[in-house]
């Protein structure tokens, strides 16, 4: 995850000149305001603003609150919290629907596969590198605000041996770097813009940054599931923000392919196998997140879930691979334990969901959307099965105790688990059917629940033509003079034969230069800068100056030691 280095030479200049001319627009940036993605963004940035407006009116409400004691005015102001609390809901619905719209999802599928979850980009404020960087170029965040001209020139030039002054155009470069991440395009080249501003951010952190300093820029971001505003001066929470994009970003692009052909879902499970490795990776390097987004519970939620999408476009894969295997019953089984695969990820999802902190937070959408997903392929695990026994022709001794290893059957069923005779395989195909049509029917009422899902017909076709297709195989098996016992389906064992890991994101891949590569690197570190102001003191004193120096904050007192 090195990105590559620039040496020095003496085509610096014409490197600085090559930079200023640089325009903002910058490939991978989906700058037209006009397009779908850009109409988007600007609805979300809409969005968060007017929350905070709510929140900074909640908060003057509630101080206000509390300091009077007049009984009438704390009415009046529990009224107002009142409508703030619901002004604040209502826009947190709104900025979740944003997520849940065709905008940001599935415009380039053609067939008919159920809706993914894509997770929106976290909105940033803009950012003025220039007045921490010109000072830290030379001196540390220790010396902001004493821009002294003879002392900082000296320091400058003791320290590095350049001038502060001249790496605006760097200074540029970064601040338009940053800008066009805003706005990234949903491709390839989208990512390659957010990845190469992280490896950036990697070189800046390694050059001006140290345990105990950091810029002093305020690093403002709003989370993508509430869009509550965070704000923090550490680099590392740019950097979190600008991971967290990145694996938000690839659930974007796997939501939107094509998912009726091999191709297209090789492409989407591999978007949300990065995705999952995105947040794997901030996860497990990030800590303190000022933000419900990028805590320790919610990214691990969000793992699960693009896991689970990953199954899924692995049994949508599978599904596509054997169109003609009604009538084998080993394919019908496997496919039957893949579905139960996807089921039993995604109840875990819902599971999580479920509790708290997560289910403050995460859309109700989202946690009715993976509720829903688990039932239907629960019972399209036991459509499968049904199929597998009622359509295929018996199976050879020799395979039976592979394919009993199916079904997951109590202690007090009776009878073999898979029989033999036409009749008992007919039955107990009937009965997984039964089965199916319930997940089936119990998958539509909980669709109906949710408002923001009776929009999505992709998601209702999908139900309704997997409850016609149990309905007619059942009408098939079902005749009037049938008076057997029903009998009791068992669970299908889930099982995937291509389990999709999580895939860290391919930082190497992207080869960027060090924008500050002209600054010399300096063997003795933040102890040569320590060493030059502690000389300049002690000269200053001699002349009188001691009052300027004892503002200044001392950089052994911070932590810093000098380096064996």
């Amino acid at each position: 995850m090195v990105p590559e280095d620039r040496s020095d030479g003496p085509g610096a200049g014409e490197e600085s000149a090559r930079l200023q001319a640089a325009g903002t627009v910058r490939k991978g940036c989906d700058l037209p305001a006009d397009s779908p993605h850009g109409r988007l963004q600007s609805r979300r940035a809409r969005i968060h603003q007017q929350i905070d407006r709510e929140l900074r009116i909640r908060t003057g409400a509630e101080n206000l609150y509390r300091a009077t004691s007049n009984a009438r005015v704390r009415e009046t102001v529990a009224l107002e919290l009142s409508d703030v609390n619901s002004s604040l809901q209502l826009l947190k619905e709104e900025l979740a629907g944003l997520d849940s719209s065709g905008d940001s999802g599935q415009t380039e599928s053609e067939g008919i596969t159920a809706p993914m979850i894509p997770l929106g980009l976290k909105e940033t404020k803009p950012l003025d590198w220039a007045p921490p960087l010109k000072v830290s170029a030379g001196l540390g965040s220790a010396l902001r605000g004493f821009l002294i001209s003879g002392l900082t020139e000296e320091l400058i030039c003791r320290h590095f041996g350049e001038d502060g002054a001249s790496y605006e155009a760097e200074i540029r470069e970064l601040e338009d770097l940053r800008q066009a991440t805003r706005t990234p395009s949903r491709s390839k080249a989208g990512l390659e813009l957010l990845t190469a501003y992280y490896n950036q951010l990697c070189f800046l952190e390694a050059r001006f940054v140290t345990p105990a300093r950091s810029l002093g820029l305020l690093f403002h971001w709003y989370d993508s599931l509430t869009g509550l505003p965070a704000q923090q001066r550490a680099l590392a929470f740019e950097k979190g923000s600008v991971l967290f994009n990145i694996g938000a970003l690839h659930t974007q692009i796997g939501a939107r392919q094509n998912r009726s052909c091999p191709e297209g879902i090789g492409r989407a499970v591999e978007a949300f196998q990065r995705a999952a490795g995105a947040f794997s990776l901030l996860r497990e390097n990030f800590s303190h997140a000022p933000s419900p987004d990028m805590s320790p519970a919610s990214l691990s939620m969000l793992e699960q879930l693009m896991s689970a999408q990953a199954q899924e476009c692995v049994f949508e894969g599978l599904l596509l691979q054997a169109p003609g295997a009604t009538h084998d019953c080993l394919a019908q089984l496997r496919l039957a334990q893949e579905a139960a695969q996807v089921a039993a990820e995604y109840r875990l999802v819902h599971r999580t969901m479920a509790q708290p902190p997560v289910r403050d937070y995460v859309p109700f959408p989202w946690t009715t959307l993976v509720h829903v997903k688990a039932e239907h392929f629960h019972a399209l695990a036991h459509y499968h099965a049904a199929l597998g026994l009622c359509d295929s022709a018996p199976v050879a001794e020799s395979e039976l105790p592979v394919l009993q290893q199916v079904f997951l059957v109590s202690a007090e069923a009776r009878g073999p688990v898979l029989p033999q005779e036409h009749e008992e395989r007919s039955k107990l195909g009937k009965a997984h059917l039964r089965r199916a049509l319930l997940g089936q029917e119990a998958a539509l009422q909980l669709h109906a629940v949710c408002r923001a899902l009776r929009q999505e017909d992709l998601l209702q076709a999908v139900l309704a033509r997997a409850l016609r297709r149990s309905l007619a195989k059942y009408s098939e098996l079902d005749l009037e003079d049938d008076f057997h016992e029903a009998t009791e389906a068992p669970d299908v064992q889930p099982k995937t034969q291509q389990r999709p890991e999580s895939r860290t994101p391919s930082f190497s891949q992207v080869k960027v230069a060090d924008i500050f590569h002209r600054l010399p690197r300096t063997t003795g570190g933040w102890w040569g800068l320590s060493t030059c102001l502690e000389e300049r003191k002690a000269s200053a004193s001699r002349c009188g100056e001691t009052r300027l120096f004892s503002l200044l904050p001392s950089f052994r007192g911070a932590g810093l030691r000098r380096p064996a």
